[in-house]
């Protein structure tokens, strides 16, 4: 069994080499009932056969030179904080009654962190700085009234401010 190994061994070796594409290989089975693959042909009067190879799989080698390095990109900017009034829109009247309305926004990319949106009318901050983007105003005097929502960052700095949006609230007046 080990001199099958080894002859094996040795076939695979020597068609690996690339001399075996020019020569034949030879296969018999001595007088022991081994079997013997050669690259001579069998002795006369003993059995023997040719053996095709089939054809190798190879590649070529990979190439030494080294590869550039990809170009690397540049990240993408984050786009800059922005934050709008949704509604009400600019020149809206509040009818008559109590001078209640509400005022909603947005913030793009949504508030990060520790950030916070701050709702100003007439330039007078409405309530605490809060992560929501929406506010429920009641009681408003009569009049225009400029509403302004502003982006602030965790130390209470502006990093965005909306556009001006103006509304006009009529309320009864008593005379």
């Amino acid at each position: 069994m080990s001199k099958l190994v080894a002859v094996l061994g040795f076939l695979v070796a020597y068609a690996v080499s690339g001399s075996a594409l020019a020569q034949q290989i030879y296969r018999s089975v001595d007088e022991h009932g081994n079997v013997v693959f050669s690259d001579q042909p069998p002795a006369p009067g003993q059995d023997g056969e040719k053996v095709e190879l089939r054809d190798l799989n190879t590649t070529p080698p990979p190439d030494p030179r080294p590869r550039p390095a990809p170009a690397k990109r540049k990240p993408e900017p984050a786009p800059a904080p922005t934050v709008t009034i949704a509604s009400p829109e600019n020149e809206t009247t509040i009818a008559m009654g109590p001078g209640n309305f509400s005022v909603s926004g947005s913030a793009e990319p949504p508030l990060g962190p520790g950030e916070r949106l701050q709702l100003f009318m007439d330039g007078e901050a409405v309530g605490p700085p809060q992560a929501g983007a929406s506010w429920g105003l009641q009681g408003v005097l009569r009049g225009p009234h400029d509403l302004v929502i502003r982006r602030l960052n965790n130390s209470g700095k502006t990093i965005a401010e909306s556009e001006s949006v103006r509304v006009y609230v009529l309320r009864p007046s008593v005379r």
